[in-house]
């Protein structure tokens, strides 16, 4: 029999990456192997994302590049996954007909039987129902042919708090989350397949298990920290009306969970906030912070900022950029609003205009990018323990040229910072592979979005995760 090839093109978020591997996994036991580019592909799934504009425009402009394929290819099938496919269903297709799967958010565990269909009968198959949300939350562990430390693990699906900008309760569901026991066997099997850190998602992970009367999320981060073999935790993404007392311990009480958190705090005005629903004030999202930095004084905080919320004024902006400066986050990641279907938001009046909202996007980021230079920087000299990846891109290159030299590896700290550094040499065929491998180096130089560090002869214990594989220089 014929080998059958798959190529998957993820667009968005951290949880697409992850709903690209359940793909993956189903596909793979239907007798699929991976194409390295479209061309060679029998099937294409473009899994997408319709948080922000620009990506939604990313997946139907794929799909228009993806037609001359399908007219050179006709048994070529192309489905379409993900947000974009359960907002806009059977519109898909009215607008690019060559398409043959529509598949919403819900409909991944479905996606065999409906391949098999359009392969036996070359139908159109459009399949945006959001009723098995108890069963769809399901995942399985996805072993990997090539090594990963790192991986995605989703611990829950859907949102409940409706943010009035926000289209995901409207494509993913309401909040449910899975059972922890599932949770842990996930993790365990991937640190079986040499994972060595996890990182959970959900689009508010505070809120763990409250729906259901399942363990909390401080309760569930504490069983996994004592899954062995596992180095590291982190997770994504926190609401800040649900960052509580026993979440804020953790940091402290945990010796996996990394010391980062991605809090989004959106807007520094308490006007545009309520505007935004976002069920809290500046003073509280402030106070939070300081609590957590009274008790882990180490952590790194990033962000997410919303500039041009509708009836944004000056004065909310400079609010934001107030709040930025007290803060001092380690990083942000910042938009321009952008109207989105289905949401209160897009109803509202005085909108901003487009460059206006550039021009603060513009006078963000450049006072968050002078605050990250300044915490880098005020890294040189210190020793950070960190979790090799793998080679840095320099590495990569140097792979190609012969004889024994310093190999450029890359790592990242507790606090998620960017490490490159020399360290050993290159590997002759299955020679030293330092991946997954906990090393403590001194910061030499600052960048703006990595350090440079040299790996220190003598092992820092304080710093050692109890069951790790420590290397010294």
């Amino acid at each position: 029999m014929n080998s059958k090839y798959m190529y998957i093109h993820t667009i968005g978020c951290q949880m697409n990456v992850y709903d690209s591997d359940q793909i993956s996994s189903r596909l793979t036991a239907m007798g699929y192997q991976p194409a390295a580019v479209p061309e060679t592909a029998d099937l294409i799934i473009v899994n997408t994302c319709t948080i922000r504009a620009k990506a939604e425009q990313k997946a139907y402009s794929l799909l228009g590049r993806l037609a001359r394929l399908k007219r050179k290819k006709n048994d070529l099938i192309i489905g379409v996954g993900g947000c974009v496919a359960q907002q806009d269903g059977n519109k898909i297709i009215k607008r690019h007909p060559f398409v043959d799967l529509v598949f919403g958010t819900h409909a991944i565990q479905r996606l065999p039987s409906h391949i098999r269909k359009i392969s036996s009968r070359r139908c159109q198959i459009v399949d945006i129902l959001m009723e098995d949300a108890a069963q769809t939350s399901e995942s399985v562990a996805l072993p990997r042919p090539e090594a990963e430390i790192s991986r995605f693990v989703t611990i829950m699906r859907g949102c409940d708090n409706f943010c009035s900008y926000c289209v995901v309760p409207h494509v993913r569901g309401r909040e449910t989350s899975r059972h922890p026991d599932k949770i842990i066997e996930e993790i365990e099997s991937l640190v079986a397949d040499g994972v060595k850190e996890v990182t959970l998602l959900g689009q508010n992970v505070n809120s763990y298990g409250k729906k259901q009367d399942l363990c909390s999320f401080a309760e569930l981060l504490a069983r996994i920290n004592d899954i062995p073999g596992l180095y590291r935790i982190r997770y994504t993404t926190s609401h800040p009306k649900d960052f509580n007392e026993d979440l804020i311990l953790s940091f402290k009480n945990l010796e996996k969970l990394c010391k980062h958190i991605h809090l989004p705090v959106q807007s520094g005005s308490n006007r545009v906030l309520r505007g935004m629903n976002r069920k809290y004030s500046r003073e509280l999202y402030l106070d939070k912070v300081a609590n957590l930095r009274d008790t882990c004084p180490d952590i790194a905080i990033t962000s997410d900022i919303i500039v041009g919320f509708p009836g944004e004024t000056g004065a909310d902006f400079e609010a934001t950029l107030g709040l930025i400066t007290s803060v001092k986050f380690d990083g942000i990641f910042a938009f321009k609003y952008s109207d989105r279907s289905n949401v209160p938001a897009a109803q509202f009046a005085d909108k901003v205009p487009e460059l206006l909202k550039k021009k603060r996007l513009q006078t963000l980021l450049a006072v968050q990018d002078n605050i990250t230079r300044s915490k880098n920087q005020a890294l040189v000299g210190s020793i950070q323990n960190i979790l090799i990846d793998g080679f840095s891109k320099r590495g990569i290159s140097d792979l190609s040229k012969r004889g024994h030299r310093p190999a450029q590896w890359t790592g990242r700290t507790s606090t998620n910072k960017i490490v490159n550094f020399y360290y050993g040499h290159i590997p002759e065929g299955k020679g030293d592979d330092f991946s997954g491998k906990l090393l403590d180096v001194r910061i030499e130089k600052a960048f703006p979005h990595s350090l440079w560090g040299e790996p220190i002869i003598a092992e820092s214990k304080a710093r050692r995760v109890k069951g790790a594989e420590f290397y010294a220089a």
